[in-house]
């Protein structure tokens, strides 16, 4: 490792250091705790993100008079760089795309970054880093991609268990210090905040303003509990006093319909914006999710979750951070090949148990609630 003196700058001096997460949405969460922590610890430094445009408002808010991410004093990011991979991927050849790739290279060069930190660890990460120019490009030893750390001048070891615990250790050897866990800064939309507020004065009782989400969709089907058992949760929810809201990506979001259709009308779902997601999380008295985006993002918030686990290892991805109930069987074992079908294992989970782990931690946070 180098030495520290020449790692950290003098206070005269403060470091520009650009983060290389591009996506996706759990993956952005995973990394934020350690980026979270080093702008707490170095308020002083120029923090930028290249990410893809997608998951930008998990880094700043979309409106324009909205605070900055965590409060106005502490913005999480100075600079954005807009990286759209998967656009790329589709065109790698055309003529815009060069033109936004050079685009992107010009604007990392403004930028004068002395240090780019690869926590994707990707090919495709590693060589935006690379375009960075940054005189030093830091990534972890053991790649997600091995070619990856063909691109890094540094390497770091990351023996970490969990991809936040990965995080903290990649980019503190790339800083030279050790970092503090913190409260991730996530930010604050207040046009998302006006809209979550008028949807559950029209969604909920008068009496009440408890809610949970049910977050059905997973990255793959094999990760995906079936839509007819979150259906039976959201009903069982709604009779223990907890308006169910499901979580969607548009109003003919077919999966989220069929929870819907399965709560026998206790359910309603709610398409919402990545900012609008955040904002009504940061609310909700528990989210109920596979090993997906709206589950790392309810732990990010410090939110109570019911987290239902087959085909990827909890110890390495589960929820960070927050309460939360873990149901994995023991007949699941870790598989990223992407299989269309429910994994045997997760579907060997039951109603009955979800019910009970999520009125568990419900009754937990009410009694939090009055004490």
């Amino acid at each position: 490792m180098a030495t520290q003196s020449h790692l950290v700058s003098d206070a005269a001096h403060p470091r520009r250091v650009l983060i290389v997460r591009i996506g996706a949405m759990g993956d952005v969460l995973h990394a934020l705790p350690a980026v979270s922590a080093m702008r707490r610890q170095h308020p002083d430094w120029h923090i930028g993100w290249a990410i893809e445009p997608i998951w930008i408002p998990l880094l700043r808010a979309d409106s324009d008079d909205s605070a900055e991410p965590g409060s106005s004093a502490m913005p999480l990011v100075d600079r954005i760089h807009s990286v759209p991979t998967r656009t790329w991927k589709r065109r790698p050849f055309a003529g815009e795309t060069i033109r936004e790739i050079k685009a992107l290279r010009r604007e990392f060069r403004a930028e004068r970054y002395d240090l780019c930190v690869d926590m994707q660890s990707a090919i495709r990460s590693a060589v935006v880093g690379r375009l960075s120019g940054a005189p030093e490009v830091a990534g972890p030893a053991v790649p997600h991609e091995k070619p990856a750390n063909w691109l890094y001048g540094k390497s770091i070891p990351t023996p970490g268990i969990h991809v936040v615990e990965q995080g903290y250790e990649l980019l503190s050897g790339a800083i030279g210090e050790a970092l503090r866990p913190t409260e991730d800064l996530l930010p604050i939309d207040d046009y998302a905040e006006r809209w979550r507020d008028d949807l559950l004065a029209r969604t909920l009782p008068a009496a009440s303003r408890h809610y949970a989400i049910v977050a059905p969709s997973a990255g793959w089907g094999a990760k995906q509990w079936p839509a007819e058992r979150y259906g039976a949760v959201a009903a069982e929810l709604a009779r223990a006093g907890y308006t169910p809201l499901i979580n969607a990506t548009s109003p003919d979001d077919q999966l989220a319909n069929a929870v819907a259709e399965a709560s026998e009308g206790a359910a309603t779902v709610v398409p919402c914006t990545v900012s609008q997601l955040i904002s009504l999380t940061r609310r909700a008295s528990l989210v109920i999710a596979g090993d997906t985006g709206p589950l790392h993002l309810a732990a990010s918030l410090q939110r109570p979750v019911v987290a239902l686990f087959g085909p990827t290892d909890p110890a390495r991805n589960g929820p960070w951070g927050t309460r939360a109930r873990i149901l994995r069987h023991p007949s699941s074992r870790r598989d990223h090949s992407r299989h269309a079908d429910t994994e045997e294992g997760l579907l060997q989970i039951t109603i009955d148990e979800v019910n009970a782990a999520a009125l568990e931690l419900l009754s937990a946070e009410h009694d939090k609630v009055i004490l």
